[in-house]
């Protein structure tokens, strides 16, 4: 889907560790072999992501890019280099896989639509939820996807169904939700209501039917969520996150120029932080329950 209203409006999981494999640069030659034999090819990808073998924007510094204001829980004070907020954290983390101080990182002020425009990057990747799809990807490289985006439910404060602490809790709920969107798929596949859901052409009419009492409860993606509770609808709350089922699972990547040697050390790095756990920790500390959005079963 396109970036998240929230960061619109002010501007919005691989479980192995793969080896870091040499590719093909625009003129055909490999970006990290120097011959041609099995025995350099072999070699290879065990020096390609060494830290003084990359190749960087600025020589011995990582420079990243993201939009400003970069918003919270994605980033936090609109400061990225404080490492702090789920992009903020992920982006460190996969700086540290490799081999980069926090010192040696850098940060450019990139907007949004521009990551992902055709043409040379002044980052060497960028990380501003910008969701992995095929138009885009015939312009730029993306990383393996650091963030599966999930489905969250918001009530209203005082509501019924703002202390669900289940998926079962909101059997009964009247479910305003748009059409043609994963949430419906997932309103219909996973929290299953009794009662046929409110299904609306447009996301703001069904937001409206929550905000004038006509439905219960929304749901939206996560992103989405975080906006309609911060600036759409007053004492609105997040009752929880879940997974939806069916179809291809819409994941953020980290977005690099085209053609970049640095995709497939960027592969590994986020590919290592799933099997070793750290993006699940980054994932529950930012964008679970400690900024109200706990998982629902």
């Amino acid at each position: 889907m396109p970036r998240p209203p929230m960061l619109l409006a002010a501007g919005a999981l691989l479980a192995a560790a793969v080896a870091c494999a040499p590719v093909d640069d625009p003129a055909g030659t490999s970006a990290s072999a120097t011959t041609g034999t099995a025995t350099s090819a072999a070699a290879s990808p065990s020096t390609a992501c060494a830290k003084d073998q990359l190749k960087l924007l600025n020589a011995g510094k990582l420079t990243i890019g993201t939009d400003k204001p970069a918003y919270e829980p994605w980033f936090k004070d609109d400061d990225p280099s404080n490492g702090q907020g789920f992009e903020g954290a992920v982006a460190y983390a996969v700086a540290g896989q490799l081999g980069f101080d926090r010192d040696e990182v850098q940060w450019a002020t990139v907007k949004f639509d521009s990551a992902f425009a055709p043409g040379a990057k002044t980052f060497d990747f960028d990380v501003n939820q910008v969701s992995i799809n095929p138009d885009r990807a015939k312009v730029v490289d993306f990383s393996n996807g650091y963030y599966t985006v999930k489905q969250a439910i918001v009530t209203l404060d005082g509501s019924k169904y703002a202390a669900a602490k289940s998926l079962a809790d909101l059997k009964d709920a009247k479910i305003a939700v748009q059409v043609g969107t994963t949430s419906l798929n997932a309103v219909k596949e996973v929290i299953k209501p009794t009662d046929d859901p409110n299904v609306y052409n447009d996301q703001i009419d069904a937001i409206s039917a929550l905000k004038n009492k006509q439905a219960d409860a929304i749901v939206v993606d996560l992103p989405t969520a975080f906006y309609v509770t911060a600036a759409q609808v007053e004492k609105s709350k997040i009752v929880g996150q879940f997974s939806s089922t069916g179809g291809t699972p819409e994941e953020f990547g980290l977005v690099m120029e085209k053609g970049s040697a640095l995709k497939p050390c960027v592969d590994k790095a986020v590919d290592t932080l799933k099997s070793n756990g750290e993006l699940a920790k980054i994932e529950q500390e930012w964008l679970g329950s400690a900024v109200g959005a706990p998982e629902l079963k």
